[in-house]
């Protein structure tokens, strides 16, 4: 991913971390997905959705939600690439598979659960 990179990479803010949780909560709310698990770091975020479309599609629309936000807020410019090509998903069959998958994003990914509120 870094050799796609056009400039620099993006470091999130406290507060654009905030507006990218607040995009990823609104797309699923309007689109009527089902948001188990968000966790937004300086430099990615992890989801754990489920809905009826392809979680490329998924990924990507909530990519572009969190962007538009970002832009609507000044956070970024309008050139500015936030996110890098790649994405990554899986599907989660098992009920053991998405307790796993929601367990890692919000408690495996430092320490201490993330808190918005530091």
């Amino acid at each position: 991913m870094r050799d796609e990179l056009d400039g620099p990479p993006i470091i999130l803010t406290k507060q654009m971390r905030r507006i990218v949780e607040a995009a990823i909560k609104d797309l699923c709310r309007r689109r009527e997905y089902v948001l188990y698990a968000v966790n937004v770091r300086s430099n990615h975020a992890h989801s754990v959705v489920f809905a009826n479309k392809k979680p490329e599609r998924i990924a990507d629309a909530l990519k572009a939600n969190a962007t538009k936000m970002l832009r609507e807020n000044s956070l970024i410019d309008p050139e500015t690439k936030v996110w890098s090509r790649g994405r990554s998903r899986r599907y989660l069959w098992k009920p053991h598979h998405l307790a796993g998958a929601i367990d890692y994003v919000l408690y495996c990914q430092s320490d201490m659960p993330f808190d918005l509120e530091d």
